[in-house]
């Protein structure tokens, strides 16, 4: 990597975390030594970047957080494999946030110039992935899902189990698990404190509830 490439690849990495990174592992990361990150700190500074040096637990070197940097710009080869790897995961039904998922993967072309963009459709002719979807699920389900999991509410849901039995539940999220053609929510109920799964393609209705005490 030219030092040119290494100082807008350490910007946009320092950007990306804004926490504090220790020169050490900035290091590692650029593969240089210690001495040349510190180089390249200085350079950076002198290009008017606010760097600093948190110390502490945690600390290391760090954007200024109320610094804001230029859109990203990626090229065809990084939004080929962002692309391909986010249309696989779609037609996988790898994740149930699939409207999210896709707007994402929207702004990533919009990302490109015309030419980059032609290029990015045939290297996409050229990838292909074989697998079994996961089973599919209800858009309506999978849109109070996205939601309560990211922002942590809790979540009423009307789920069938092997049994053709219906019930209703009010659970939080845990986790959500992802394993060969299931995804399945670990969930904890609410009024019994019950911890246990359930397959996103079992749930029949899903609503975002309020937290109590909110």
């Amino acid at each position: 990597m030219q030092r040119t490439e290494r100082l807008f690849a350490l910007a946009e990495y320092l950007r990306g975390r804004r926490t504090g990174v220790t020169a050490e592992t900035l290091a590692e990361r650029f593969s240089v030594t210690v001495r040349t990150i510190y180089r390249d700190l200085d350079t950076l500074r002198a290009a008017s970047m606010p760097v600093a040096a948190e110390r502490g637990r945690g600390g290391g070197y760090a954007l200024d957080r109320s610094y804001s940097l230029p859109p990203v710009n990626f090229t065809a080869r990084e939004a080929a494999l962002l692309v391909a790897l986010g249309r696989f995961a779609i037609d996988m039904r790898l994740l149930p946030f699939t409207g999210t998922l896709e707007s994402a993967l929207d702004k990533v072309r919009a990302a490109l110039s015309t030419s980059a963009q032609r290029e990015l459709l045939d290297r996409l002719k050229e990838l292909s992935f074989l697998g079994v979807p996961s089973l599919p699920s209800k858009a309506s389900v999978r849109a109070a899902i996205e939601r309560a999991w990211f922002e942590q509410q809790p979540l009423r849901i009307t789920y069938v189990d092997g049994n053709f039995l219906e019930t209703t539940r009010e659970v939080r999220i845990v986790s959500v698990v992802m394993d060969r053609h299931e995804t399945r929510l670990d969930a904890l109920d609410v009024r019994s404190g019950e911890r246990r799964h359930y397959r996103v393609d079992r749930i029949v209705q899903a609503e975002v509830t309020r937290a109590f005490g909110t």
